[in-house]
């Protein structure tokens, strides 16, 4: 049964799925004229404002920028630590830049799908905002027939992948970082995950927001220092490091220099694990953070859109990329584990590079990393997985037992292997994206009418 989910696994995220990924980051960006990627500046500018932070007399639940912050929070993850780490390793120091060059392109995507997020949604009974990307085609697209199948699609893979991907991975790997380092029975992590996920996320959306504007920030301004003093420490080895990653990502077969000279990638290994672990990590594409959007108190779609988007940068062109620099400049990329006699990869790599100019220090700051970005996405995940769920059961008062039912699965995903877990996690994570992709597409047209008549009227 492994080995089938694997293979299924590796057909869901192979070149296809990763080319209508960037191609349809590409096509938007086209038919937008790249306004979002030209307006970046303009959306960071909105995300720090004071209107961000407020939600009076607008129809939404939290404000925008709780639902940013809520959103990055599911985005924000292991991926960051772990995914780059991999990609390094499997794509060479070269994947780095087709991370940056999908984020570029799926800054149009995370834009897109937010925005109309926001102008599809509904209030159930309960005045709840209810949307996202099974809303946007059960409104928005001209066959409703196929635009009901395609949302149920979302809504079923949505639901499988926060139990997977947005819990029980998660909750394994605050399990293994605490065993690891501080000896922690896998246990007593569970009955504490599970205790302090079930207090916020029976909260609802308000308390989760409230929650996730104040960790997500926090997490990111930690791991992020860190990072940069890593890099600061290092700083001899940053060009030569820089060099490996840019002379790499376009070389049809190159080795990383120095110690990492075990690494060996072409272009199209690296394009492959770049563009796999960039939109991995960001979720460009994958339509879950357009779920959180639609909760925004905001009567201007394109404006959430606009600081929805916002998320990719900070998730890919900021945190990722630290973690790329760190790695670079290390010197351990390539060496060898001991045990293994492989090349280190993931949190082993990662931790190795902190450890290089921070000693034992830098095991601490990548354990207290995974253990914050975990926790927070399993915060993140529970609320995108409830609306999902909402949708399928048309039932706002079954979500009380999703969420119950969500917070006892984190004890589960502690205290077992979940090797199975991982590779099917993984793959409902993608089949979510397949009816967004198409959807997103269709819907092209009016994302770029709305966009245009947004800035005419500003």
């Amino acid at each position: 049964m492994l080995s089938f989910i694997q293979r299924l696994d590796q057909i869901v995220w192979g070149p296809v799925m990763l080319a209508l990924f960037v191609g349809t980051g590409i096509i938007l960006n086209l038919r937008m004229n790249f306004l979002p990627v030209r307006n970046l500046g303009v959306a960071l500018k909105c995300v720090f404002g004071k209107e961000a932070r407020i939600r009076e007399r607008k129809e939404g639940d939290i404000t925008p920028l709780s639902a940013l912050t809520t959103a990055l929070a599911a985005t924000i993850g292991t991926g960051n630590i772990v995914g780059v780490a991999t990609a390094m390793v499997l794509g060479g120091p070269g994947a780095l830049v087709w991370m940056w060059i999908s984020a570029f392109f799926g800054l149009a995507t995370k834009f897109t799908e937010c925005m109309l997020a926001v102008k599809y949604r509904e209030k159930n009974r309960l005045g709840e905002m209810c949307g996202g990307p099974m809303y946007v085609m059960k409104n928005g697209l001209k066959n409703k027939r196929a635009g009901r199948v395609m949302a149920s699609l979302f809504a079923f893979f949505t639901v499988a992948a926060s139990f997977g991907i947005g819990n029980m991975t998660q909750a394994n790997s605050i399990s293994e970082a605490l065993s690891n380092s501080f000896d922690v029975p896998p246990k007593v992590t569970g009955l504490v995950i599970m205790a302090l996920s079930m207090v916020i996320i029976l909260g609802g959306i308000e308390t989760i927001s409230r929650v996730s504007q104040i960790i997500v920030p926090v997490m990111a301004l930690f791991y992020v220092s860190a990072g940069l003093v890593v890099i600061l420490l290092n700083v001899r080895q940053l060009l030569p490091g820089l060099a490996d990653i840019f002379c790499m990502a376009f070389s049809p077969r190159a080795a990383a220099c120095g110690a990492g000279g075990m690494i060996t990638a072409s272009m199209a290994e690296a394009a492959r694990w770049g563009v796999a672990r960039g939109v991995f990590s960001n979720e460009a594409g994958l339509g879950s953070a357009a779920i959180t959007a639609a909760a925004a108190a905001t009567d201007e779609p394109v404006k959430q859109g606009y600081i929805s988007m916002t998320g990719t940068f900070f998730d890919t062109l900021v945190v990722c990329t630290v973690t790329g620099l760190v790695i670079a400049c290390s010197g351990v990329l390539g060496i060898a584990d001991p045990s293994t006699g492989q090349p280190l990869t993931g949190a082993a790599l990662t931790i190795a590079a902190f450890q290089s100019a921070l000693g034992s220090l830098g095991s601490v700051f990548i354990c207290l990393g995974i253990v914050l970005f975990a926790f927070s996405t399993i915060l993140g995940w529970e609320y995108q997985g409830e609306k999902a769920f909402e949708y399928l059961s048309k039932s706002p008062k079954m979500c009380m037992v999703y969420r119950i039912l969500f917070s006892g699965i984190t004890f589960t995903g502690a205290t077992m292997s979940l090797q199975e877990v991982w590779s099917f996690a993984d793959v409902a994570n993608g089949l979510m994206a397949v009816p967004n992709l198409i959807c997103l597409l269709l819907l092209s047209g009016k994302a770029a009418k709305e966009i245009r008549e947004f800035h005419s009227r500003m």
